[in-house]
């Protein structure tokens, strides 16, 4: 780890996390809110996601400001101060009332309640996940209309499959940072969900390695010049478990290799999964939840879905290495993220050193609870 030679390189700090879900129960305590009606099995009304949270939690002042959700990682981010931040959007941002036949879970939250991401000053969202089409192709049209307005970017779902294949990028004081977002079908992405030339939709992964690969390799050739670092972002594989499929780790070794990617930045599964460094790059195969309404839910317990992670990689700009890795322990409570406690972060560092040993990967665990990724 070549940690003493940080001031002299030209570098990037990013934020990551995985999945923030601002539909249902979340989008019932902001300050606007689509109609409640949902078409689950058991659960008919959003608000009822609401109730959960509370009886295992107490009173939700509602409504909440925009920022409530985000609570102490709005510190952590001024104090860390990164230049870009990405996260997956797994929720459709629109008042259409038809969801997507069959499906059973629809996340939506109403479009004035984008604000929530201005609040954050998330910079990148990636729409290539299993919920972006939840309520049709016109709720993905106005989720795409309602990013542009608010000055978003997104990638990884578009109005045709060019604008869903197109990455995006953000100018640094030198170079930029670009991202590309694909989906999986592993991740529950219907087939169908995919965007065609004339028909607005995800942009979903091949399923030969050789193909995505050559894709993604294209795209970036496209875009790629010295001094910029690029981020692939990918849905991928189901929610619980710690298991990573040798097929995600072939595929994300071979795009590092193949196709000039400096960070893959993985998600789909409720909770952190292991963490690799693969040639000096960050391999994150899953981020796990950052934002969701499963508070009060039973089920799943062992994975501790209440406990989050925020990721900051720093990246040295000329040859896309890591650099370092501060990582910050969070838990939910009440719909909104507070520093986690000494115990649950000692609970997660012994996560991410028992998953990440197969690849060499360590964190320290500091004073201030953050942790510091270490590895071979």
């Amino acid at each position: 780890m070549n940690q003493h030679h940080e001031s002299k390189i030209n570098s990037v700090k990013l934020f990551l996390c995985g999945d923030v879900m601002l539909g249902r129960g979340i989008d019932q305590i902001l300050p606007y809110s689509v109609t409640p009606n949902l078409y689950e099995s058991y659960v008919k009304d959003a608000r009822d996601y609401v109730h959960l949270a509370e009886n295992k939690n107490g009173t939700i002042p509602k409504p909440v400001s925009f920022s409530y959700i985000w609570g102490d990682a709005m510190k952590i981010w001024k104090k860390m101060a990164p230049s870009a931040k990405i996260i997956n959007l797994e929720t459709s941002v629109t008042t259409n009332n038809k969801p997507w036949a069959g499906k059973g879970i629809n996340y939506r939250m109403h479009p004035k309640n984008v604000d929530v991401l201005a609040s954050a000053g998330i910079n990148f969202c990636s729409l290539a996940n299993n919920h972006t089409l939840d309520w049709e192709r016109p709720g993905l049209t106005e989720t795409i209309n309602t990013l542009k307005k608010s000055g978003i970017l997104f990638v990884g779902a578009g109005i045709n499959d060019t604008e869903a294949a197109t990455p995006a990028s953000l100018p640094l004081v030198k170079g930029k940072v670009i991202v590309l977002a694909y989906g999986a079908t592993s991740s529950g992405i219907p087939k169908s969900w995919s965007a065609q030339e004339n028909l607005p939709g995800i942009n979903i992964l091949p399923e030969t390695n050789e193909t995505a690969i050559e894709l993604i390799k294209n795209e970036i050739s496209k875009i790629k010049q010295k001094g910029d670092v690029v981020l692939l972002s990918i849905h991928w594989g189901g929610n619980w478990g710690y298991d990573i499929p040798l097929k995600h780790q072939k595929l994300a070794h071979e795009i590092i290799d193949k196709a000039e990617v400096d960070i893959i930045h993985g998600h789909s599964s409720h909770h952190p999964m292991g963490i690799e460094v693969y040639h000096n790059k960050l391999i994150i195969y899953g981020a796990g939840d950052f934002i969701n309404d499963y508070e009060g839910i039973s089920g799943q317990e062992q994975y501790r879905g209440e406990l989050s992670l925020m990721y900051f990689p720093k990246v040295n700009q000329k040859n896309g290495e890591l650099i370092s890795m501060k990582i910050f322990p969070m838990e939910t409570k009440n719909f909104r993220l507070h520093n986690a406690s000494k115990s649950d972060a000692l609970w997660l560092k012994e996560v991410l050193n028992r998953e990440g040993s197969q690849f060499g990967t360590q964190v320290a665990l500091n004073e201030d609870r953050s942790m510091d990724l270490k590895w071979k």
